[in-house]
């Protein structure tokens, strides 16, 4: 685990961030290769990878602090910061990184201040990947209205670079220590240090004597779902692309092959998820925009059968 990738001038650059920036780059590159293949002009795949970006940013932070089972803790980081609590150590709480309120009759850390804003601050983590696709997919919708470009083949591109994107965003959930996984004790299980979100889990559950010690040794989700992205990626690129019926069947096979992937990926999480009927939120999100690919599948067959009639 590296929350920090590096620091320059003092300041620390998240590698959560840095391997956001890194997928969305390459996403963005991808984007303009598929754009000039297709003839259409490539400066329209900037202002629309910028404009997803922006509201990509905003919609996954907001699902994550409806839906991910943080959203009284920032309520009362604005009206009472005394209900929000830590357990992490007491050395750590009072150090400068956190500057909080050690609390010894409960063992808890506590914030030091009210801070109305925290449900804004995206950097100190929190994002989540649907929020960001419905948040980009609003975007696209009148970014892509706005240039008069065709909508399903800027689907179609999406389907693949957001895949690719994502293949790179889960390696920053690896090093930031997020999104980790359940106990297991296969060769390739993954053990975080002391005070990762793994360990505080694992303590929170009574697997371990303390928030300070290593973590049991978890599934690697987040290579996993980096794999299955890389996956989906090559499929879709070198199977679907060159053999699709329709324009926009690349983008159904994205959200069918990539809610899979995450169903799956769930299953073997254990960080807070949130959801109901005994799914994840992700999960039903999955199942919805899976439907949903279904959905226009069948539309854009059928209007294919009634121009070849």
């Amino acid at each position: 685990m590296r929350p920090e990738l590096f620091r320059l001038f003092d300041v620390g650059f998240p590698a959560y961030f840095i391997a956001l920036l890194t997928g969305f780059l390459f996403a963005t590159a991808l984007g303009v290769v598929f754009v000039k293949r297709i003839g259409q002009n490539p400066d329209v795949v900037v202002d629309l990878s910028l404009a997803m970006l922006l509201w990509g940013v905003a919609g996954s932070r907001l699902l994550h602090v409806v839906a991910d089972g943080y959203f009284w803790d920032y309520v009362h980081f604005c009206t009472d910061p005394s209900q929000v609590s830590w357990k992490i150590p007491q050395s750590e709480c009072l150090s400068a990184r956190v500057a909080g309120v050690w609390d010894a009759t409960a063992n808890v850390c506590h914030p030091k201040e009210a801070d109305c804003f925290r449900w804004a601050k995206f950097w100190a983590g929190g994002l989540t990947y649907y929020g960001g696709f419905i948040g980009a997919g609003i975007a696209a919708y009148f970014q892509l209205k706005r240039d008069k470009f065709p909508f399903f083949k800027a689907a179609d591109m999406a389907g693949v670079s957001v895949t690719m994107g994502l293949a790179f965003g889960r390696i920053g959930c690896l090093l930031a220590g997020c999104c980790f996984g359940a106990r297991c004790e296969l060769p390739w299980s993954l053990t975080f240090p002391g005070h990762s979100d793994a360990s505080q889990a694992q303590f929170k559950a009574q697997l371990l004597e303390s928030a300070n010690l290593p973590s049991l040794p978890v599934h690697p989700t987040q290579i996993y779902e980096s794999l299955g992205c890389l996956i989906l990626t090559g499929l879709l690129m070198f199977g679907v692309g060159p053999r699709k019926r329709y324009d926009g069947q690349v983008f159904v096979g994205s959200l069918i092959g990539y809610a899979l992937v995450r169903f799956i990926c769930e299953i073997f999480r254990r960080d807070d998820r949130g959801g109901a009927l005994g799914l994840s939120t992700s999960q039903l999100i999955g199942l919805g925009l899976a439907a949903f690919g279904v959905a226009i599948h069948a539309a854009r067959m059928r209007q294919r059968k009634m121009q070849q009639t």
